[in-house]
């Protein structure tokens, strides 16, 4: 017999709450909080799979287990999605709850997914331990799932190790699937009952194979060598605009013409200080740089000059911004690199034109050289999708954005040395940043505007996986945002510079170019798209006696 099902629902419950400790919930995460990522899944997995001695969950149990942990993961770590709604869609807040609700409705749709096909594995022939050895690879192939069919892989499993330097050197080999497919590792060991017969020599073989386990790990991680990361050589000039978005863009409205001046005189004059580290992290110091120039009007070199997304009304064709970023460019005698909106005449569609989230490169002598337009826009942020069938939403999706993907990547040249600028969102995809990194790039570039998500966990959330793109490329990453996490990452995904949040400022941050491509960077999700194939083989492979 099995327990009552109330404990089940418990068990499941408690998982959804754990899975949410891991992460950023209204800043950065501790480190010793990310431990609760080693036991999050258990519950749940005991949950489905029992005891041996215990009749298998009917299927529909499981995906109803699964549902309800998804659920309330969802509901605790994209809880962000009310505030934006309502503070800066201007929604009525049961109008926002509602949205929030029907999303985690929605996504928790993969947390019943991996829960029946384990309870299915659990139902087969190769019962409760194959199912528990075999949970990792199905975790893995439904994270899979998240990014290639929702187009939403916000914090998959493994970013909870960005500040473990261990699990981090599987990163350029696996991108972050493969730190996902450890911790689910550790979560259903767990659980696992080993009977070995004892004989003979069995002691002593366990020994010598503990021994050997330790003695391969250790020489694993000397031919695995920690790649050598090249030696600051460059300096960039971050600007963070912090502009109010939203219904909390209340105060005095400033004109465009003031918009570029105070931008460029913060590119011209950046801050002195700087944080060595996160920002609002308990021991993050502040640093003070000795400059040469302490003349109050001497501009500042600089070899790269980083604008951030953001609500600005700035248009690459507007010849006010041209003529300002253009005298920019050559007062820094430096390429800018700016967020904007660009624009195309055409004929393919009824508005007559096509419009683009777009970051542009103005070289040193102030010609604008080279444009990328985001690909990867925000569904009901930056566009519709399906918008045809959300006729009766009209009203409501008013304020969404109208943007047209871009059709390619583009990769700037600094002149000299390459750079990658990917936008917001698309930084949640590891297996399109590393387009930019395969098509030459030395430095990625992050331009964003965080500032929808308001005080909540997103920015942080945000930034670590910006961090884990670091990694599995190895090469540093230039993040200007609109009110932060604006920093300089280093290829082991370490924040070396940053700005204090909700400030106007900009940072002069260190970092070098990069080259050589890592094995994820080379072939992408080769590891996930394993863990997926293990998993459909082991499905139909299993011979399920369904009841």
């Amino acid at each position: 017999m099995r327990v009552q099902r109330w404990w089940l629902w418990g068990l499941a419950l408690v998982s959804g709450v754990l899975q949410v400790l891991p992460f950023p919930i209204a800043g950065p995460v501790p480190v010793w909080r990310t431990a609760f990522a080693w036991l999050a899944l258990t519950p749940l997995l005991l949950a489905l799979v029992g005891r041996d001695d215990e009749a298998a969950l009917p299927v529909r149990m499981g995906l109803a287990l699964g549902y309800a942990s998804g659920f309330v993961w969802y509901l605790g770590n994209c809880y962000w999605i009310f505030q934006t709604m309502h503070l800066y869609g201007g929604l009525a807040e049961p109008v926002a709850a509602g949205i929030l609700v029907l999303f985690c409705l929605y996504l928790g749709l993969y947390h019943a997914l991996f829960a029946g096909l384990v309870v299915l594995l659990r139902r087969s022939r190769l019962g409760r331990q194959g199912a528990l050895l075999l949970s990792p690879f199905v975790w893995v192939a439904v994270e899979l799932a998240r990014a290639r069919i929702t187009g939403f892989p916000w914090d998959l499993l493994g970013n909870t190790q960005i500040d473990c330097p261990l699990l981090l050197r599987l990163a350029p080999w696996t991108g972050v699937f493969g730190l996902s497919f450890v911790v689910a590792t550790v979560n259903a060991l767990w659980l696992l009952r080993l009977q070995i017969r004892e004989r003979r020599h069995t002691r002593l073989a366990l020994t010598l194979a503990g021994v050997l386990l330790v003695a391969g790990y250790v020489a694993l991680l000397h031919w695995w060598s920690t790649p050598a990361v090249a030696m600051p050589t460059a300096t960039a000039t971050l600007l963070q605009e912090n502009l109010e978005v939203g219904a909390e863009n209340t105060g005095p409205q400033e004109s465009k013409q003031q918009m570029l001046q105070s931008f460029a005189y913060l590119s011209e004059h950046p801050a002195a200080q700087f944080l060595m580290g996160m920002p609002e992290q308990p021991g993050t110091p502040a640093v003070v740089m000795l400059r040469r120039h302490r003349e109050a009007d001497a501009v500042v070199p600089t070899d790269l000059v980083v604008w951030p997304e953001s609500p600005a009304p700035f248009e690459e064709s507007d010849p006010e911004f041209r003529t300002a970023m253009s005298q920019l460019a050559r007062q820094q005698q430096a390429p800018v690199i700016v967020g904007n909106i660009g624009l195309e005449r055409t004929e393919k569609n009824a508005r007559g034109y096509l419009l683009y989230n777009s970051a542009s490169l103005i070289a040193a002598d102030g010609h604008f050289a080279a444009r990328y337009d985001k690909i990867h826009l925000v569904p009901f942020g930056e566009y519709v999708p399906f918008a045809r069938l959300f006729f009766f939403a009209k009203n409501l999706l008013n304020e969404v954005g109208t943007f047209d993907p871009g059709q390619r990547r583009t990769v700037f040249d600094l002149g000299g040395h390459r750079a990658g600028t990917f936008i917001c969102y698309e930084s949640v995809f590891g297996n399109e940043v590393r387009q930019f990194v395969r098509e030459g790039a030395e430095v990625l570039v992050n331009i964003s505007n965080d500032g929808w998500y308001g005080d909540t966990s997103a920015p942080w959330q945000h930034l670590n996986m910006v961090r884990m793109r670091a990694v599995e490329n190895h090469r540093w990453v230039l993040r200007a945002t609109n009110t932060g996490v604006t920093a300089a990452i280093d290829p082991w995904g370490r924040v070396m510079a940053s700005a204090p949040r909700h400030v106007r400022t900009a940072i002069t941050a260190h970092f070098g170019y990069e080259h050589g491509l890592t094995f994820y960077t080379a072939h992408g999700d080769v590891f996930a798209y394993l863990c997926l194939l293990v998993t459909v083989v082991s499905v139909a492979v299993g011979r399920l006696r369904m009841p």
